[in-house]
């Protein structure tokens, strides 16, 4: 019986007793309605998990005794990032949930043209945490240990200026450039994607000429949030741990 994953950002030691933060208690206390005694998976996001088990429980309060530390890792090894256009709402957190289960190390929210959601100030600091708590949770429910960055948004000309190593890709569908006639990446694979609507002409060619390869999935045009289950998953077959 598989045990239930809490993410603990905290340091842990085998032998200790740490007390779960505020969601994590809630989620063990109210939904799983675990009791004393039951046994949990703790994993802080610096490698590997432990072995715990639940010491006291209520309604307010979750304390487990850490166990056994297990360096088990599921970490693929093609590093992606995933440049990604704002999209709305569930469509967001949609992305952002199966970006994480499928391995991506870094998540770079990008404001474009066609970008339909405005935010700024707390609003968007209150979105960026809501997505970081999407990452754990995806973190949680998929087994990985490492907790993926989500990154400070900002405006897709603002990344394009930055600095970039490895292979760089942007989804276009009119690109002549299939996955298959791509080389082995020596670095991360950065992939951007653009919101509903997708990037413009305008922005897929600053992109290009940012040393972005323009890169064509098929014949069909896919929704921002299945273009990056589909992206990722294509690259992990190609190059990653889905061969």
């Amino acid at each position: 019986m598989r045990h239930p994953r809490i993410h603990h950002p905290a340091p842990l030691f085998s032998g200790s007793s740490v007390q779960l933060h505020d969601t994590a208690a809630n989620h063990v206390a109210r939904v799983l309605r675990l009791t004393a005694g039951a046994p949990l998976i703790l994993f802080n996001g610096e490698g590997g998990e432990f072995e715990a088990h639940i010491e006291t429980i209520d309604k307010r309060c979750v304390t487990a005794r850490v166990g056994h530390h297990n360096p088990r890792t599921c970490e693929p090894p093609l590093e992606l990032w995933l440049a990604q256009g704002v999209s709305r709402g569930e469509r967001m957190d949609y992305t952002v949930q199966k970006a994480v289960e499928l391995g991506v190390s870094r998540i770079i929210p990008l404001f474009t043209e066609r970008c339909g959601v405005q935010l700024g100030g707390e609003r968007l600091e209150k979105r960026v945490q809501h997505w970081q708590a999407v990452v754990i949770s995806a973190c949680e429910q998929s087994g990985r240990n490492r907790v993926p960055e989500i990154a400070a948004p900002r405006a897709l000309q603002t990344w394009l200026a930055e600095p970039s190593t490895g292979l760089a890709l942007v989804l276009d569908p009119e690109a002549d450039t299939k996955l298959g006639a791509l080389p082995a990446p020596s670095g991360p694979v950065s992939l951007l994607i653009g919101p509903e609507g997708g990037l413009t002409d305008h922005e897929i060619t600053l992109a290009k000429q940012a040393a972005y390869t323009g890169l064509r999935l098929g014949p069909r045009i896919l929704r921002t949030e299945t273009a990056a289950v589909a992206a990722l998953a294509a690259l992990l077959a190609r190059w990653g741990d889905f061969a």
